[in-house]
């Protein structure tokens, strides 16, 4: 899914060529248009920026000729730089706009320099990352060697050798897959690498052969110094210091003949904007403010006669977390009754917290859908957690960037993230964007592999854990407090990965265990006025079937349905209750008579303490809802995913709490079995301690 869809599409024809290109925040004042990228890849190279961008300015994308949604010309005249120029000016033209800002990588960053400079009423300013001027600087060595024999035959087309007129035709995706290795030398890179790959296997050496013979303006080096001494509009140049496609002087050259403010990203590859997206956002929002007037934002002032504000935020992937935070919360305020608490949150907890009187941030509406995503990537009942994650990556910047802006905008005196990924990787990333102190809270640390995920998997998420240790030894103060939801044994005692330590143990040495923590618990000694307040019988089996805050579980919600009538025919009074909560439509589920169906019930916690025998997913908050509450349940974790696979399943085992079933047996009968069982099983959990909640709050508060 992406972080934000376009407002329109289309195409411009030019010469007989169709580009394609995408608009974002059409009644935006300012435009800031990507022109044409390399044609080796497409426009959703930039896809860490627009999202972001267009909360502030029109964003236009254009894709190259030979990818993407283009046409894919072998006429080299298509790819010649006046022509990516024209290009560029045609889709102004037919978008109506008269001046943009324009952003372009290595080829495309020239191009838009020569824009810049050709028509210097049309441009308004310019980024340019890691830019291929046309100055005396030859490429490096390795590339020279290539280039010096791109159209001789060679015994030998392994790395560079493989950039040749013999080889690409037929060999282009593995010289890709070894040039983008290349272009992305630092470590944890895999997901961009991927990305990469994956956009360059949209075009083809026949294509990249085509724009290799475009011709390339102007002649000399002194005429390119000429023009672009001549550009008048601020220019941005970034250049990354482990840069292997453009040498360091070619880059600043561009900085020193157009006057330009130069970034430097020191570790830095070929591109930054995928590797380093929220320093390179920060830079282009930068330079499109100054070349388009904006207003400067004042920077906030704290004043010692105010409340302490907390801005909390509370993962919106189901309800659990809300339920728990909110108990931190309150436990946080009755320490600290001054305290004022925003939450900066999306749906559907956005909803529940107003719903509770809650103040959720206005910020929040700019957040791209954590929970869409996590939809969208889910199948029948089988949801791979580190795939989604892994894929969320612009849905993640762009909601990093909406904090940012926003504690840029507003004083806090605290962060606390309740397994908010973004804030926590990318403060890693850049601890020089910390502001206030901050509190890192999760319920489980750690990605597992999934069995049939193979080598590659247990490669990939080996990686990811490598760099969060490598992220807390490298700024160990960054969280004033990291805080466990739960006790040390609740940790699974699995190595992260060749040659890095076991979960547990460093879990018990970078964290704070708060013991579980959830909401207010009822009295079980009340649990028959419970049950009357809810509308339960007392000769009524309560069968409650519950999957949470998504809309991941409607596949589950039809098969408890399904065996109704044969649990019915084995449990006396038997009371089927399905929830569906606030993103399944229950109109659509067209379960069988006798099943009674409710939407979103925000006392769901207490219809789980009320009920008889529950039948739920893996989720954590849900299953130690009913834990506490000695009920007796069966629970089906989504298959491939390892939270609730390994992790959850390792906390219940240890408290002695639930049935697991798999999903490929959840066939009436078999459900009925189980509902039979677990109804006959006595309970005998662990106790879950109920001072969670005011740990947490006390830990919290230790960093205020």
């Amino acid at each position: 899914m992406r972080a934000r869809e376009p407002d329109s599409k289309g195409y411009v024809d030019v010469g007989g060529v169709r580009l394609a290109w995408e608009s974002y925040n059409d009644t935006a004042a300012s435009t800031v248009l990507f022109v044409p990228i390399d044609t080796c890849v497409h426009s959703r190279a930039w896809k860490g920026q627009v999202a972001y961008l267009a909360q502030h300015h029109r964003v236009v994308t254009v894709d190259p000729p030979g990818n993407g949604e283009s046409d894919r010309s072998l006429d080299p005249a298509a790819y010649a730089d006046l022509a990516l120029v024209e290009d560029t000016l045609a889709v102004l033209d037919h978008l109506g706009v008269a001046r943009a800002v324009l952003v372009g990588i290595c080829g495309s960053a020239w191009q838009a320099l020569l824009a810049a400079a050709l028509h210097p009423d049309r441009v308004q300013g310019v980024v340019a990352v890691a830019p291929r001027v046309r100055d005396r600087t030859p490429p490096f060595p390795v590339r020279l060697e290539a280039l010096q024999h791109f159209d001789e035959e060679r015994d030998d087309y392994s790395g560079w050798n493989g950039n040749n007129r013999h080889y690409l035709p037929e060999h282009w995706p593995d010289y890709a897959a070894f040039f983008f290795d290349q272009m992305l030398p630092e470590p944890h890179s895999t997901k961009q690498l991927e990305d990469i790959v994956g956009f360059t296997r949209q075009t083809t050496g026949a294509v990249i052969l085509a724009e290799t013979a475009g011709p390339r303006f102007p002649d000399t080096a002194d005429e390119a110094e000429a023009l672009l001494r001549g550009i008048t509009s601020p220019v941005l140049v970034v250049q990354g210091t482990a840069d292997r496609c453009q040498p360091p002087q070619r880059i600043r050259s561009a900085a020193e003949w157009t006057g330009a403010e130069h970034l430097v990203l020191e570790g830095s590859g070929h591109l930054p904007m995928a590797r380093h997206p929220v320093v390179v956002n920060r830079a282009i929002k930068a330079l499109v403010d100054r070349a388009v007037g904006a207003p400067t934002p004042p920077r906030p002032r704290r004043t010692s006669r105010r409340r302490p504000r907390v801005l909390y935020l509370s993962s919106p992937i189901g309800l659990g977390h809300v339920r728990r935070d909110l108990a931190v919360a309150d436990a946080m305020r009755e320490l600290r009754p001054d305290l004022e608490v925003q939450w900066l949150t999306q749906s559907p907890v956005a909803e529940f917290l107003e719903e509770r009187g809650e103040s959720v941030h206005p910020a929040s509406r700019l957040l791209a859908s954590e929970s869409g995503h996590f939809e969208a990537e889910a199948g029948e009942h089988d949801l791979h957690a580190f795939d989604a994650v892994r894929r969320m990556d612009e849905v993640l910047v762009n909601n990093f960037m909406v904090f940012d802006d926003l504690v840029e905008r507003e004083s806090f005196d605290l962060w606390v993230g309740d397994e908010a990924w973004d804030l926590d990787h990318f403060l890693h990333e850049h601890p020089s964007l910390k502001r206030a102190p901050f509190v890192w809270m999760t319920d489980f640390v750690g990605w597992v592999p999934m069995p049939d995920g193979g080598e590659r998997e247990a490669f990939l998420t080996a990686d990811y854990n490598a760099e969060m240790v490598e992220h807390v030894s490298r700024y160990p103060a960054l969280r004033d407090r990291s805080v466990f939801v739960g006790d040390p044994e609740d940790v699974v005692d699995l190595p992260f990965g060749p040659d890095l330590p076991t979960a547990r143990a460093w879990t018990e040495e970078h964290f704070d265990f708060a013991g579980y923590v959830m909401g207010e618990r009822p009295d079980p000694a009340q649990r028959d006025e419970l049950r009357e307040r809810l509308g339960y019988g007392p000769d009524e089996v309560v069968c409650l079937v519950s999957v949470g805050g998504s809309g991941v579980g409607h596949h589950l919600l039809r098969r408890v349905a399904a065996a109704h009538g044969p649990a019915s025919a084995r449990i006396p009074g038997l009371r089927m209750v399905v929830v569906t909560g606030p993103r399944i439509d229950r109109e659509a589920l067209a379960l069988p008579d006798g099943v009674e169906v409710h939407g979103f019930l925000p006392d769901l916690d207490l219809h789980h303490a009320a009920c008889d025998v529950a039948v739920v997913q893996g989720g954590l908050s849900t299953t130690m809802e009913l834990t506490a509450a000695r009920r007796p349940f069966v629970y089906v974790p989504l298959e491939h995913h390892f939270e609730q696979q390994v992790h959850v399943r390792h906390r219940l085992d240890r408290h002695r709490a639930g049935r697991a079933l798999a999903y490929a047996e959840t066939d009436p009968d078999r459900i009925a079995e189980e509902l039979v069982a677990a109804l006959a099983r006595p309970v005998d959990y662990l106790p879950v301690p109920s001072d969670g909640a005011a740990r947490a709050a006390r830990l919290t508060l230790e960093a205020l």
